[in-house]
């Protein structure tokens, strides 16, 4: 059940109260008697705290990877391999793509 925060506006007297959200607003001040009781605007009583608070945290499935490169040894490989393979690839299309001699 929320708590509500009321306030006098004749009096000045203030109370937090326990209500159900139908419970009716309470309108007579228990300390003057007067009609002048009124719900007070304040702010929430909660706060969401971690890494983040998305739609996709809880959600049925496999989690998203958060493996993360290391260091240099981990994109060191990638970045030998791909130059390697481009220049062992024109050399192999030059020797099939020489035309044969005829004797």
């Amino acid at each position: 059940m929320p708590i509500y925060a009321y306030r006098c506006d004749d009096c000045g007297f203030a109370k937090d109260v326990l209500q159900k959200m139908s419970d009716p607003v309470l309108t007579v001040c228990q300390s003057c008697g007067k009609p002048t009781f009124k719900k007070q605007l304040t702010a929430a009583g909660f706060q969401l705290k971690g890494t983040g608070w998305y739609a996709t945290d809880f959600r049925g499935g496999t989690p998203p990877s958060t493996a993360l490169p290391t260091g240099p040894a981990d994109a060191a490989p990638a970045k030998d391999a791909a130059p390697a393979a481009a220049a062992a690839a024109p050399a192999a299309e030059a020797k099939s793509a020489a035309p044969a001699k005829a004797d």
